[in-house]
């Protein structure tokens, strides 16, 4: 019997042992240290982009706090409804009031995370509760329809300038101003170099 209950007090022992060390790598891997203290503002964004509620949270390029939840609220002061992600920061960190907050990519897997830019010093600091508007990031969708704009308007412009129209078609495209403007630029040329072999002829002026 008392083989027994040693036997079930090492196995309790492992499995205390297992889940402590489960803890601190999940612990490790979510960057979180239950020992820090910080503070939680809120950042309200038009446009969230897809960022998560758990994302994490960078000043000046450096980790400093996680997301703790994202949902949709409607501003009173803008009449409008906005995301409102709410993170935490350690205490440490001290954000000016005219920081900038903005939603970027992180690495090739494209986990979004709040990037925060440094204000100006000497601006007071935020405090815990405090209520921020975040720059909206630009939707791909935007960026592919505009440079589906630019490609467009490329072709129309080489049609045009195929067809013959405006200054540059003309002159590439017309051969009699073509070969005009190749005469005038050999001309141009035997001057130079005439001008080289002789350069009195500049000084003497024309002849009579």
């Amino acid at each position: 019997m008392d083989n027994v209950k040693a036997f079930e007090l090492k196995v309790g022992l492992f499995m205390l042992i297992g889940i402590a060390i489960l803890f601190l790598i999940v612990f490790s891997i979510g960057d979180i240290n239950v020992s820090k203290t910080g503070y939680r503002i809120k950042v309200l964004f038009n446009f969230a982009n897809g960022i998560g509620g758990t994302a994490p949270v960078r000043f000046a390029g450096v980790g400093v706090g996680q997301a703790q939840g994202i949902r949709v609220v409607y501003d009173e002061k803008d009449k409008k409804t906005k995301a409102e992600l709410t993170v935490w920061v350690n205490d440490s960190v001290k954000i000016e009031e005219d920081a900038r907050f903005t939603i970027n990519t992180l690495g090739l897997l494209g986990e979004k995370y709040l990037e925060i830019y440094p204000g100006t010093s000497g601006k007071p600091f935020l405090k815990a509760g405090d209520t921020v508007t975040g720059y909206d990031p630009i939707p791909m969708e935007r960026i592919t329809d505009n440079l589906s704009k630019l490609s467009d308007s490329v072709t129309v412009i080489v049609d045009k300038i195929k067809s013959g129209e405006g200054t540059v078609g003309k002159l590439l495209m017309n051969d009699e101003i073509y070969d005009d403007v190749k005469a005038m630029t050999g001309n141009l040329k035997e001057f130079s170099e005439d001008v080289k072999r002789h350069p009195w002829k500049l000084l003497s002026g024309p002849k009579d």
